[in-house]
């Protein structure tokens, strides 16, 4: 037997799974996780200025270390985006297994 909740979810997950599987939307709900992930460790690196107390350190490596954190939030969005709809579609897939053997039986009966 399925729920309310669960039918409304398939219904939902049937308009919106290949909207939510492109890459374009991935990027624009992850980043903002991503960013939430990355800018405390830019913000620390950038507002304390531990680096300008060391020796041999330049512009260039200051800018490739803000490139650094700013690829690992994009990652750590796309991943965790790519996470939601691998759980979401196993879940539509587990309740339509579920939906299609209660309606299987009810046929039977």
């Amino acid at each position: 037997m399925i729920t309310e909740e669960e039918k409304k979810f398939i219904d939902f997950w049937d308009k919106n799974r290949d909207r939510q599987h492109k890459l374009f939307y991935k990027l624009m709900v992850g980043l903002p996780a991503g960013l939430i992930f990355g800018l405390p460790i830019l913000l620390v690196f950038i507002f304390n200025d531990w680096y300008k107390n060391m020796r041999f350190i330049s512009g260039s490596q200051v800018i490739v270390v803000i490139v650094a954190v700013l690829g690992i939030a994009v990652f750590y969005g796309l991943f965790k985006m790519k996470y939601k709809w691998e759980s979401n579609e196993q879940l539509y897939k587990e309740l339509k297994f579920k939906q299609n053997k209660t309606q299987d039986l009810n046929n039977i009966q």
